[in-house]
């Protein structure tokens, strides 16, 4: 065998093998997708920022309520057909806050005399959030650190949160 058809032969096994990973890769993306947590201006559409998440990751919005001043997070979940609110952390009563609790949502406190009500599971079509002007809105993605979001998209901005998936076709 000649130096030449061997290197010829190992380029060739090299090629088939790469375009066999890359056809994997693709076929993957195609059945289960790359998902994101997309923020968008709500009003026209602007990407903000666009952050990798999958099903089962959690997320939360947290912000110092207008009304009665204390700290409010909002928890979400990132589910197969889109996001859905887990529950709800504040840490005072007051107008603007949940009183009273539906069916299947329960009230616990917690080790820092938080009160949480969970139970919601409900699938938000339309999640939208007006970053704060006085306090601002920090989006935390399992439990990372927070990002601002007065920094990301501006004061007084109106912004759609949604789950993306990207695919290839």
């Amino acid at each position: 065998m000649n130096f030449d058809s061997g290197i010829k032969k190992y380029v060739k096994v090299a090629v088939i093998a790469f375009l066999a990973v890359a056809a994997m890769v693709v076929i993957y993306i195609e059945i289960f997708g790359i998902g994101f947590l997309t923020l968008r201006n709500a009003s026209d559409g602007t990407l903000y920022g666009r952050f990798p998440v999958k099903v089962g990751d959690t997320f939360g919005i947290g912000f110092i309520h207008s009304v009665n001043k204390s700290p409010l997070t909002d928890f979400y979940e990132i589910k197969e057909d889109g996001i859905y609110v887990e529950k709800t952390v504040y840490y005072g009563f007051g107008a603007g806050v949940q009183t009273e609790l539906s069916e299947g949502e329960k009230l616990t406190y917690g080790p820092d005399g938080s009160m949480i009500v969970s139970g919601f599971d409900r699938k938000m079509d339309d999640l939208t959030y007006f970053v704060g002007t006085v306090s601002d809105h920090t989006l935390t993605i399992n439990n990372k650190e927070g990002i601002s979001l007065r920094d990301l998209c501006g004061r007084n901005a109106r912004v759609r949160f949604s789950y993306e998936k990207w695919r290839f076709f």
